[in-house]
Order: C-alpha cells, then sequence, then structure tokens
C-alpha cells in the first residue's frame, strides 16, 4: 500500500510548487528518450461560461433574422461587431444549416477552412439521452445541480459535481499506463490554470506549470542571515531523509527533496527550450499557451510520449456588458490558439498535439439586456493536424424558443454528452474500450458516438 504523501502528491501542495526553482549544483535525472508515439491533449477550459449563441452564429437570412431579433438589445450593443455582414461565414459546416463565426475569430476561420479545425456544436453534461419533453415530464437522470458555476465546471472536468476527487484527463492518464502506453511520471499530467481537478487521476498528479518566467538559481537566494540560503536547506532535508530517527520525519524529508529535484529538472529543461519561432500575446491566456508549447517542444527531455495539459482562460461569465468582455476574450482565444498552432506547426508535430475547448455550459438565447444568463449545452472547438476539421459535428438547434432541445429561454438540452466528447479524445490518445468505460461510467447510455471520426 502508498503511503498517503507520494512525491506526486507532494507536488500539487505548497512546497511541491516551487516550479521556479532552481539548484545549480544538482544534476537532473537522467530520462529515457520517448519514441516518436508522442499525442498531447491539450483542454483549454473557458472558465464561467461561453455564450454558445455568440460564438456560433445563425448565417443564414432567415436564420440571422430571427436570431437578430430575439437579440436585438443585445446585438444593437455590437453596433457592426454582430451584423450579418461582418461575421466569417463557415464554408462547411456538415449540416444543412449556414453557421458563421464571430469577425473576432480570423485565425479559428483559417484552422477551419485549412482542415485543422472542426466545430463540435451542441455539447454538455449528460447522464443519458434528453429532450425538452422528457426534461419536463421529469423522471429522467439529469445531472446535478444544473446552471451552478462550480458544480458544471467539475462535471465538464470529473462527470461529478464539486468535491470530485479526480478528471477525466488525470483518469486518462492512469489508463494510458495501465495499458502500458506510457507510465504515469511527474510531467505526464500538468496545469497552467488554477484549478487541476482535470488532470487529477488516482495515480497521476499534476504537475503545476508556472507560466511566468523561470526562477533563480537558488544557491543564490538567500532567506536570511539565520536559516541560510534554500540551498543549506535543501542539503538539511537531504541528511534528514537518510538518518532522522521517526519514520514520518524521514518520509516529509525525501517528498521534499524529490518535489526539489523535480522542480529543478523542469526549470533545467525549460531553459533549454527550442525556439518556437512565433510570438504569442503577453495576456495570461498567450503566456500559458506560450509554456505548454515549449514543454511539448522538450518532450524528449522530459522523457514522456504522452502529456495531458489543462489550460485556463477566465472572465466568461457575461451577464453584462458582453459585447465589451465577450469581443476581447474571442480575440485573445483566437489569438492564443494561432500563436499555439503555429507553433506547434513549427516543432513539426502538429498532427501529434490536439486543442480542444470546453466551458461551463452555453448561455440563454434570450438577452437581458447587456448580456446573458446561464445556460446548459454550448458549443465547441478542436484544433489540431489530426482533426477531420473543416466540419461541424452535432446539432445545432435553430435560434428560436421552443424547440425540441430548449430547456427555457433558449438553454440548449444537449445532444453530445461530455463522455462522447471525452471518449473521441482518449481514442485519439489509444485508450481501448474498456478504458474508456472505466474513465467515463457515463459513456454506456448512449449509442454511436457522433464523434467517433472527429480524429484521424
Amino acid at each position: 500500500m502508498k503511503h498517503p504523501l507520494n512525491r506526486r502528491q507532494f507536488l500539487s501542495s505548497g512546497i511541491g510548487c516551487l516550479s521556479s526553482l532552481a539548484l545549480a549544483s544538482l544534476t537532473s535525472p537522467v530520462r529515457a528518450q520517448v519514441s516518436d508515439d508522442y499525442r498531447a491533449l491539450v483542454l483549454l477550459f473557458q472558465f464561467g461560461g461561453v455564450d454558445c449563441h455568440d460564438t456560433v452564429i445563425p448565417y443564414g437570412t432567415s436564420e440571422y433574422n430571427e436570431y437578430a431579433n430575439i437579440r436585438s438589445d443585445l446585438l444593437s450593443a455590437y453596433g457592426d461587431g454582430r451584423a450579418r455582414s461582418s461575421l466569417l461565414q463557415l464554408a462547411s459546416s456538415g449540416v444543412g444549416a449556414e453557421f458563421a463565426l464571430p469577425p473576432e475569430f480570423s485565425g479559428m476561420k483559417t484552422l477551419f477552412d485549412e482542415g485543422a479545425a472542426a466545430v463540435v456544436g451542441n455539447i454538455g453534461p449528460l447522464v443519458e439521452p434528453v429532450t425538452r419533453d422528457s426534461y419536463s415530464a421529469g423522471g429522467i437522470a439529469l445531472p446535478p445541480r444544473l446552471f451552478s458555476h462550480n458544480d458544471q465546471q467539475s462535471l465538464w472536468q470529473s462527470g461529478s459535481p464539486e468535491g470530485a476527487s479526480a478528471g477525466w484527463g488525470g483518469l486518462f492518464s492512469d489508463l494510458l499506463s495501465t495499458q502500458g502506453i506510457s507510465s504515469v511520471s511527474d510531467f505526464s499530467a500538468l496545469t497552467t490554470a488554477r484549478d487541476r481537478l482535470f488532470v487529477t487521476g488516482y495515480e497521476t498528479v499534476p504537475y503545476t506549470a508556472s507560466a511566468g518566467g523561470l526562477g533563480v538559481d537558488l544557491n543564490g537566494l538567500v532567506k536570511d542571515q539565520a536559516n541560510g540560503t534554500l540551498a543549506d536547506v535543501y542539503q538539511m532535508l537531504t541528511a534528514q531523509g537518510e538518518s532522522a530517527a521517526h519514520i514520518l520525519t524521514r518520509d516529509l524529508a525525501a517528498t521534499t527533496v524529490d518535489a526539489f529535484a523535480a522542480n529543478i529538472e523542469y526549470s533545467s529543461i525549460l531553459r533549454e527550450a527550442p525556439d518556437l519561432g512565433v510570438t504569442f500575446d503577453s495576456g495570461a491566456l498567450g503566456n500559458q499557451l506560450e509554456r505548454v508549447a515549449k514543454i511539448i517542444a522538450s518532450r524528449q527531455q522530459f522523457g514522456v510520449n504522452r502529456q495531458i495539459f489543462l489550460v485556463g482562460a477566465y472572465g466568461y461569465d457575461t451577464h453584462s456588458s458582453q459585447a465589451q468582455t465577450l469581443s476581447s476574450l474571442h480575440n485573445q482565444l483566437d489569438a492564443g490558439v494561432s500563436a499555439f498552432s503555429e507553433a506547434i506547426k513549427n516543432l513539426g508535430i502538429f498532427n501529434q498535439v490536439t486543442l480542444a475547448t470546453a466551458s461551463d455550459f452555453g448561455r440563454t438565447l434570450t438577452d437581458n439586456g447587456d448580456g446573458t444568463d446561464h445556460g446548459w449545452g454550448g458549443h465547441q472547438f478542436v484544433v489540431g493536424g489530426a482533426v477531420n476539421g473543416g466540419v461541424l459535428y452535432g446539432d445545432i438547434p435553430p435560434p428560436s424558443l421552443e424547440h425540441s432541445q430548449d430547456a427555457g429561454n433558449g438553454r440548449l438540452i444537449p445532444t453530445i454528452a461530455v463522455d462522447q466528447y471525452a471518449a473521441s479524445l482518449g481514442q485519439w490518445l489509444g485508450l481501448d474500450e474498456s478504458s474508456l468505460a472505466q474513465a467515463l461510467p457515463n459513456l454506456g447510455n448512449f449509442g454511436a458516438n457522433p464523434l467517433s471520426n472527429l480524429l484521424l
């Protein structure tokens, strides 16, 4: 039986998050070189609930007019920003209706037109298939605590409401090890976000990869005259790990030393990361995506052939000032994903890296004058060289009220479950059906996966 406090768990605790520290006097452990069978999954979570109706917009003349009539107050705040003539029409949607992206998504549209991006329509947490009629009648299993930020963020990442201990990204990492595809290491699951649930498993504990600059040499960092340098602390802990009388003292000292060593290794490797050939936006999201790209560029040195990342984008709870707030967030997302894609292309491994978006929920089709309220289903992007793109997957309901997937006020009842979305990503990573069923227990409640061909 494992001790409750192991090295990977300690990396996610207070002292273990010293990801900016480095000791010049220590040598990083030598890791095995990875094979060509490298794959990375990046989940870009948009915290707050993205307005799906302002992300994939009806473009057919009659559909757009109906949409604009329902959202007249909000669209007036946009001015020409949501005029039909300003929208970026999608050349092929895979369905009969016509759709477009907002003008802030020029880079995403380019990726879509190249076949390197796809739209997944009306996806969200589900226990079993639901329609407006069954939702109204009751007697069916629904996700708990619908429309709650914390619970829906947790449901998206783990299949359970707030309080969950493991997410499907972390479980994927566990099961990739069980299948012998990739071993669990300190650097097989990483987060640059404020959250870590998605990349936490039962064996996998995420490494917090700071999106800031790399730190200074600990040998030159003096805390105070009495305590000496942190390097001295390191040496003291090393000695205690070998000689302390009490087993808990030895264990804690050894775990702390291991945590220091992992952080030293991380900093040392990233200091030598190759140039990405791309300039990222200087904002929080751009910094995170740049850090992820540098880690991927250093995959050989980290010695892993599967990596799963969580990236956080914040501020999407647009109850008010949506025309200003969401446009800015869309610009940041588009710039970040475009730069990230270009960096991965420059590394020559675009087919081996997939970025998928997620969010708490979509929002209401009806507006409140200055913004929108909490919804359920939403639309997401999947980007990468392995994406069977230029296609809209799923079924986006019409821009009207009281249709078969309307839970009220244009809240979309999902037609694709998060479990199905996750299964398509897990299958691409190499997981078999048995492993997917373990990580996604509700997957068997749905029929054939409409996303089975999403990734090649």
